[in-house]
């Protein structure tokens, strides 16, 4: 059920009726026309730009074929009034019926909101995908939710959705890991541990440490590090990941799939990935020009394996294997975009730190050179989360040594303010978390006030339930400002869809911040206004006018669900 979409197709049909009368020209292309709320809902409660996208193709003026189509409009009985406005603009305002109808549909139908536009597309979400090497930061929390979210969003609206955690277990950063674990073995067993620079030297790896001495006793301690060094790794890594998929869970996030780096090593399939690039004639030995910019003194060309990546849209030609035949960081990248693809993606959406904005264009080449343009690649940039706290910025953990773990922040501000409060700027844009802002209960805080408007609808309920009022789905509501929430909860499949499309979930905490914003009013005009009240005397009046805020927590629970937020049934 979607209101917008309906009345979209209202225009539509009385475009293609006015083709069929000869007032427009055939072979129009109505896919940009558009049906969106009016910039002042004074105007309107719905506004369409058809005759001023149509105007030029029809080589017509837009007034002209404004009248015209307001006149057809104008017949609908959902229509109530239709006013043309400038050059060519339409506003439509609706039949009262039409607003009750919606509430009553909202309350009978399953999942409102919910869309189709997926249809059954298979997504592969990639996020968080920390290296082993420690608990998680404050910065992998708003990658985590982020990517959550955008996974739950696509979900929603009709995607066949795969949320995966890629494991940095392939490089240097897993030895040093490992020796790091070694001396805290050691130190578990009553010996000084060297924690020399470069080491992890944060107090998690101590329960690492005691957890391979249950399992090793004093077996290792005399051993060299070349007999001990891979079984460590190993041990140390899975420790990690337990940390890590705690640290998730804390966060309300569960991966459906774990990819290992290492298994891209030594199983071939870096070499097959890069096969299929030279079977289509984009790998090639080459030089790359020297770095822009002041050229490092020991810079100096050299023979290199090079992936043609400025045939699929990036800078430059990247390289894949070293002169000295070791691959780059980029090959195994390649591959593990390569195995999605051959699991039968039909996108991928790979969620970064800012740091790897470098990556963005090189790795959208791979994918679209990978699958002959057949899969869409995009890349989301986490920015970075200032934390404060008492005015002050937010000290770092002492457990982790050297940053703000996730669980600082969960267990100061909550899973539920967290999760929110991450969603409240764009992806790309910084974030500041104020433990002490994100924690008061104002309107200023959007968590608070969203999740205040649930609990107030709850609280209603309750009161309605000791009367014992018997709801009803059929609601009763003609006040502009009842009107203005209707139209706010007609709105959301909209925005759901508009979010699923741009992979913008902060869409959807903006939307009920606004929904929250017109509840308030009108609950707060009903202290004034005894008519606007929700609870009457007349057990069946309540009834009908319990509807609308009923309806109103219907939205908040499915947005908040798709934000993986629960939604507060009272505050105290």
């Amino acid at each position: 059920m979607n209101l917008f979409a309906d009345i979209r197709v209202l225009v539509i049909d009385s475009l293609a009726a006015l083709t069929a009368e000869g007032a427009l020209p055939e072979g129009l292309d109505f896919a940009n026309v558009a049906v969106e709320p009016p910039r002042d809902p004074l105007h309107g409660d719905m506004a369409t730009n058809a005759a001023m996208v149509l105007a030029k193709p029809a080589k017509a003026k837009p007034r002209d074929i404004a009248d015209k189509l307001a006149e057809k409009l104008a017949a609908d009985p959902r229509v109530e009034s239709v006013d043309v406005a400038g050059p060519g603009f339409i506003n439509l305002r609706l039949a009262q019926g039409v607003w009750t109808g919606l509430v009553e549909g909202v309350l009978t139908a399953e999942g409102y909101g919910r869309s189709s536009m997926g249809a059954g597309k298979k997504i592969n979400v990639e996020y968080v995908s920390a290296n082993p090497t420690g608990p998680m930061h404050v910065g992998h929390t708003r990658g985590a939710v982020f990517g959550d979210a955008l996974a739950s969003l696509l979900d929603f609206s009709g995607y066949d959705v795969t949320r995966e955690y890629y494991i940095n277990d392939g490089g240097a950063q897993v030895d040093v890991l490992a020796r790091s674990a070694f001396e805290r073995y050691r130190e578990a067993n009553g010996l000084n541990p060297e924690i020399a620079e470069g080491m992890y030297p944060g107090d998690y790896l101590k329960p690492v440490g005691e957890a391979m001495k249950a399992t090793y006793g004093e077996r290792l301690l005399n051993t060299p590090e070349e007999q001990w060094i891979d079984e460590v790794r190993e041990f140390a890594t899975d420790e990690m990941m337990k940390m890590i998929r705690a640290d998730l869970a804390s966060l309300g996030v569960e991966m459906d799939n774990f990819f290992s780096e290492k298994s891209l090593y030594g199983t071939g399939l870096i070499e097959a990935a890069l096969k299929e690039l030279d079977d289509k004639g984009l790998i090639y030995e080459g030089v790359l020009e020297p770095p822009k910019g002041k050229t490092p003194e020991d810079w100096e060309p050299r023979e290199q394996t090079l992936f043609k990546s400025t045939e699929h849209g990036d800078d430059v030609d990247r390289p894949v294997k070293k002169s000295d035949g070791s691959w780059t960081y980029f090959a195994p990248d390649i591959a593990y975009h390569y195995d999605k693809v051959k699991r039968g993606y039909d996108g991928i959406i790979d969620v970064f730190g800012a740091d790897h904005g470098g990556y963005v264009k090189r790795m959208k080449a791979a994918v679209s050179a990978l699958s002959d343009g057949k899969v869409e690649c995009d890349i989301k940039l986490i920015q970075l989360v200032k934390l404060f706290k008492n005015g002050e910025p937010f000290k770092m953990s002492k457990r982790a040594g050297t940053f703000v773990t996730l669980r600082d922040v969960v267990e100061q501000a909550g899973k539920d303010v967290t999760r929110f409060i991450m969603l409240t700027r764009k992806n790309d844009a910084p974030l500041d978390f104020d433990f002490d802002k994100v924690l008061e209960q104002s309107k200023d805080n959007p968590v608070f006030y969203v999740q205040y408007a649930h609990a107030r609808v709850r609280s209603v309920l309750r009161k309605a339930a000791e009367q014992g009022v018997t709801l009803t789905d059929t609601p009763k509501f003609d006040d502009p400002a009842e009107i203005a929430v209707a139209r706010k909860i007609a709105d959301f499949p909209r925005q759901v869809e508009i979010a699923a499309k741009g992979h913008e979930p902060h869409r959807i905490a903006f939307y009920l911040y606004e929904l929250a914003s017109d509840f308030h009013a009108l609950w707060n005009k009903g202290n004034e206004n005894e008519a606007l009240r929700f609870l009457h005397d007349d057990a069946e009046l309540s009834a009908a006018k319990i509807a609308l805020p009923r309806a109103v927590a219907v939205v908040i629970s499915a947005g908040l669900g798709i934000l993986g937020v629960t939604p507060a049934e009272e505050m105290r």
